[in-house]
């Protein structure tokens, strides 16, 4: 988590928060290898940047790989000041890791071993499967500690 910040034409720069949304931090946390609950942040949560302002009016889909692809002003085009830069939280405990924290007991079903296999989990009385949807190495290691 923290303020975000771009390279480009030789500089580090912020990003305005007009616009600034949970798609535009979905992207973020894609193109950074990150997975979780993307939170976009503004109002310079994390405090704010020096240096140039190098995007403004930042409009991602979600589906987009970097920010690179989402619709954005011109670098360096805009009208913003350091308090308006944009932050993101890619909290990893968020979703399914958070569930397999904060409840229930973990086996592993159908593997050739007894280290590996689906993932179910017991909760309110039923062993139950967990969707893949955002499944990344960090829910695989959350359930290994938790074995």
């Amino acid at each position: 988590e923290g303020r975000v910040e771009v390279y480009h034409d030789g500089k580090w720069g912020t990003i305005c928060d007009d616009q600034w949304d949970d798609r535009d931090a979905e992207v973020v946390c894609r193109q950074l290898g990150l997975s979780g609950n993307p939170k976009a942040l503004s109002w310079a949560h994390y405090g704010q940047g020096s240096g140039p302002i190098l995007l403004d009016e930042v409009e991602c889909s979600g589906n987009e790989l970097s920010l690179d692809q989402c619709k954005k002003s011109d670098w360096g085009q805009q009208n913003c000041d350091h308090i308006e830069d944009a932050g993101v939280s890619c909290d990893p405990f968020t979703g399914t890791d958070l569930q397999l924290c904060a409840n229930g007991t973990v086996r592993l079903a159908g593997g050739r071993s007894p280290s590996e296999g689906r993932v179910e989990v017991y909760y309110n009385g039923d062993w139950g499967t967990v969707c893949d949807d955002g499944w990344t190495d960090l829910g695989a290691q959350v359930v290994c500690r938790q074995l």
